[in-house]
């Protein structure tokens, strides 16, 4: 079998997710400044965050057809009871066609740092973190 992915320890801008070849993917607050490291920014929401300037979140790039359809998104609606159906359901649409090619984009930034952004208040529930495990298996 091959090697394990190397886990870093929680860092102040955002949780980190073991991927392929020994990389990491941040997953971090749009609002929040960018980490020493380096990494490369995408924003990975369908929408811009209200009150925030392009400027001021300093993504690299916007990445909005990556992000769950806006059915399933108002369905969710960040109720952290139906995160569990709201995973299954956005991993099933990962699959879909229609996500294929940013999805594969995505993957290529595996060989580097990458910063998925949100302006989900809690990243354990949210729609970055689901990206985040589905880019692990890539």
């Amino acid at each position: 079998m091959g090697q394990q992915p190397q886990v870093e320890p929680r860092e102040q801008h955002g949780d980190l997710v073991p991927v392929r070849h020994d990389c990491t993917i941040a997953v971090c607050r749009l609002h929040d400044p960018p980490d020493a490291g380096g990494s490369y920014r995408i924003l990975v929401d369908r929408l811009w965050s209200p009150g925030l300037s392009k400027a001021a979140g300093r993504p690299h790039e916007w990445c909005r057809d990556i992000a769950p359809s806006t059915g399933l998104r108002r369905w969710y609606c960040q109720d952290p009871d139906r995160f569990p159906a709201f995973r299954i359901r956005y991993l099933a649409e990962l699959d879909d066609p229609v996500h294929a090619v940013p999805l594969a984009y995505l993957c290529t930034f595996t060989a580097a740092r990458l910063t998925l952004l949100t302006a989900v208040r809690d990243l354990d529930v949210s729609p970055a973190r689901v990206l985040a495990e589905r880019l692990s298996w890539a």
